[in-house]
């Protein structure tokens, strides 16, 4: 049933990339607000996944929601989450073997309509208020312009995968791959087309995108996520 959906309100919209389809969302600080969310109110039990987190809200104040970075088995983030600037888990400055730890990882984050994508050696240097949001997760896929050290041009590990980047004017860019795809190319399309210099992988495998206004509700496991919510709604 598509009844009251609106395909030309989404700021969702369909690309394609060096043959590889993504879905490109732009979240404007004049229009959005960002926020993180894990569990409802008064749980400590994840959402789990988008449709339960829509099934708690108003979707008409939502533009769109996306797993927002690494998390473990148990739906526990891997590093750290702030919520309404409420921290539920510590930066994890730490090495291991899984993608989170590929070094630089990073930090998404921001307050007051001014967002941000930093290297998490930098945010913990650099960074001393709490911000309202922020989500760790790794590798970086752009550091001022250049591949993470973590990336290659072409590696041959290629999954769906998502990603956020924050270009000079402020605005948030949010991309899933509809299509498997290698982290050089998905760090390229933020480099190339749209001109951002600090880029994060979030997640692979289980990247997902809920967009109302055109129906589309993703199915993967989600521990933390981000939602884009409507100035004019909320």
């Amino acid at each position: 049933d598509t009844a009251g959906l609106n395909p030309e309100a989404s700021v969702c919209a369909p690309v394609t990339f060096e043959t590889v389809e993504l879905t490109h969302c732009v979240a404007d600080p004049a229009k959005h607000t960002i926020g993180v969310v894990y569990s409802p109110a008064g749980s400590e039990t994840p959402y789990g996944t988008l449709r339960a987190y829509a099934r708690a809200v108003d979707a008409t104040t939502i533009a769109f929601a996306m797993n927002g970075g690494a998390f473990s088995d148990d739906l526990k983030p891997r590093g750290y989450l702030v919520a309404s600037g409420d921290r539920l888990a510590e930066l994890d400055r730490g090495s291991g073997d899984s993608n989170f730890h590929m070094k630089p990882n990073g930090v998404f984050f921001g307050s007051n309509g001014r967002w941000q994508v930093l290297a998490t050696n930098r945010f913990f240097s650099t960074v001393r208020e709490r911000p309202r949001f922020g989500t760790q997760s790794g590798p970086m896929l752009l550091v001022d312009g250049e591949l993470g050290a973590a990336i290659s041009e072409n590696g041959n590990s290629r999954a769906i995968r998502n990603a956020v980047g924050v270009a000079e004017d402020g605005k948030a860019h949010f991309v899933i791959a509809n299509a498997p795809l290698n982290f050089g190319r998905l760090a390229r399309f933020f480099r190339d087309e749209l001109s951002v210099k600090n880029a994060l992988f979030l997640d692979s495998n289980s990247s997902s995108l809920w967009d109302p206004a055109t129906g589309r509700m993703d199915t993967g496991r989600t521990g933390p996520i981000l939602v884009i919510t409507k100035k004019d709604a909320s």
